[in-house]
Order: C-alpha cells, then structure tokens, then sequence
C-alpha cells in the first residue's frame, strides 16, 4: 500500500480536471439516442446544455441539482478536495441559485493506497461545502483504478431569479470572470514544460468558487450566464449563443489568460480535450485570419473550475465589472457582444 506521503495523485488520472470529460461529439452522439421523458415540472434539463437541471417544486421555487466529478489536476489530495468540491458547487451559483446541500461522489483504489489520502480528499471537498453554509449529507464510493472524486449539488431558487443559458440578448456584452488556461498550464506541468510555480496561479483560481459573483447576477440583470468548464470557452459560449439564437462577437485580446499560457501553447502543451473541443465546435466559429492555431486552442481550452460567462445590457455590464474590480472579485473582464442571428455563431477578433 502506497502511503500518503509518496503518493502523486495525477499518477492515477488518465486526464486532469475537466480534461478527461467525454468530448462533446461523443457525447452529442450518445444523448441522441436516449428518449426525453415528458415532465410538466421539468424546467430545464439535458437538451438545453445548461449548468444544471431545474424542477418546478411549487410555492414559487425551482430546485436546482447538478453533479460533477473528475480525476486529480493536482497532487495534494486535499487541494484535489477543494477544486472538485468548488467545480460542482459553480453550476448552482450559474444560474443564480443557492445551494443546500451536496453528496460526495468518490472514486478511488482502496487496496493500493493509504485511506488517509481518502480522507484528505474528502475534507478538502468538506471546507468548501462549510464555506457555501451547506451540509455534505452521504454519498457513493466505488473501489476504481483512477481516482475520481466530485459532488452531486442540491439548491433552489426562486422563479423569478432563475438564471439560463438560454435568454442572452442582441446587444448584450460579455463578462468572464477568470482567467482561461489551466488544462494547457496542466499539461504542460505532466510535460515537464513548466514548473510549480506556472501552475500555481491556476490553483489558486480554480479553489476560489463563483458564490460571490453569483450573489450579483440578479442584482444585476444579468439575462444569462453559464460556467466555463470542460468545453472551453468555445464550447460554452456556442451553447449560449444556440441556446439563445443569437451569435457573438470576441475580441480575442481582451481574453484574459494565466501568465505563460500561450507560451506552453506555442510548445503543444494542448490536452486531448481541448483538441476535441475545436474540432467539435470548428464549425460555428470563424477567426480571423490573423489568429493562430495556438492561439485557437487556448479560446478552446478545457477548464477545471472556470469562471462565469455573463451576459447583460451595456449599461449592467460595465456597473457589473467596475463593482467587481473595486472589489476584488474575479477578472470581470468585457469581452465581447452578441448579435442578432438565425444561424448561431462566434467571430473572434484580434
């Protein structure tokens, strides 16, 4: 048995974070397949490629509930803990929700390590449900070759203050509130490419949650929103734009990136998930010609506890990002518009 002093965590991970998520084609493939079951008190589910499903529970609620889970972007299994824990709680804060309460779900070779290692994942996961107020209630642990670990998040929202990716509007600007770039500054790190210190920035974003911004969503106006997570920023933002039947306009260098990340980029630190993620979406999207395909991965870059995607009025916007900046909270960075369309696209601009 392997004790939790030697142990490396990624060594039990095919794809860190959100790059090991099934690639959207796969995916897209398979859901085509299952039969929708009609539900009158279904609000959203999985056709609408939101954050979370959404039930109509009556007395002027929704309950929200979502479940994520992934194999180690880190070593340490307690930070491993935090950044799943504060990935699945993101999906409730999406869409303007607050959280209940959570499950753990877990998987993880019991016979070959240390049950300590377990437990360091488990409290990680259990300081971020304490930081949200709510209570880790059970769960499901199975005895897997690969490490995984995530939670199933409970929450409700009142009616009027649900938040879809769904209700994006002509005009609209668009808000990103962390950096992009952790599956490229990972496996660059697994390549040897870069050090701990590259990385740690992205550690530190991916272990800080939503909550607070999400807090702001309906105080303001916010018309939709969405996190950025294993599709990329690419595949996030087309979601919205098809959901909401409008396209989008980018420009490309006011998206913001942790330090270094074009660097790896330019040395094909690109995961396997983010290559999928541009094929997939390659379709709906136009660069401009002075765009490079380096540059095309980042915009498509599989993120492990991204930031939101806001989009809300000029006016909202602006008020939105200056309230965050004076505050500190997250990079609240315009980066773009929708537009008016009956063929649902993104243009990025230099």
């Amino acid at each position: 048995m392997i004790l939790k002093e030697k142990v490396k965590l990624t060594h039990y991970s095919k794809g860190g974070g959100w790059a090991c998520k099934i690639g959207p084609g796969d995916l897209a493939q398979v859901l085509s397949k299952i039969n929708k079951q009609k539900n009158d008190n279904v609000i959203v589910d999985f056709e609408q490629s939101d954050d979370a499903a959404v039930i109509d529970i009556g007395n002027d609620r929704y309950l929200v509930q979502t479940v994520d889970f992934f194999s180690p972007i880190v070593d340490d299994p307690y930070t491993f803990g935090q950044i799943a824990a504060a990935n699945s709680l993101s999906d409730i804060y999406a869409m303007g929700a607050k959280p209940l309460f959570a499950l753990n779900i877990v998987g993880f070779p019991i016979k070959e390590l240390s049950n300590d290692i377990l437990a360091e994942i488990l409290k990680g996961g259990a300081s971020m449900a304490s930081k949200a107020g709510i209570p880790i209630v059970g769960g499901h642990s199975v005895d897997d070759l690969e490490i995984k670990y995530g939670l199933v998040v409970t929450g409700e929202v009142k009616k009027n203050d649900l938040i879809k990716n769904s209700n994006a509007k002509n005009g609209d600007l668009l808000l990103l509130t962390k950096p992009l770039g952790t599956g490229i500054l990972y496996n660059a790190l697994k390549k040897g490419l870069a050090s701990s210190n590259d990385f740690h920035p992205a550690i530190e974003s991916m272990v800080g949650t939503n909550e607070e911004i999400g807090s702001l969503l309906n105080e303001f106006n916010v018309n939709a929103a969405t996190d950025v997570t294993g599709y990329g920023l690419i595949g996030h933002l087309y979601e919205m734009c098809r959901a909401s039947n409008v396209s989008a306009e980018i420009e490309t260098n006011k998206v913001p990136f942790f330090n270094n990340v074009e660097q790896f980029a330019k040395r094909d630190a690109i995961p396997g998930g983010t290559k999928r993620n541009l094929e997939f979406y390659s379709n709906h999207i136009k660069f401009e010609d002075s765009i490079q395909n380096h540059q095309k991965f980042m915009l498509a870059d599989a993120q492990t506890s991204g930031g939101l995607l806001i989009s809300l009025s000029e006016k909202d916007a602006h008020s939105l990002s200056s309230f965050c900046k004076e505050r500190s909270i997250g990079s609240a960075q315009i980066i773009g518009k929708f537009t008016s369309s009956n063929n649902p696209k993104i243009t990025f601009n230099l």
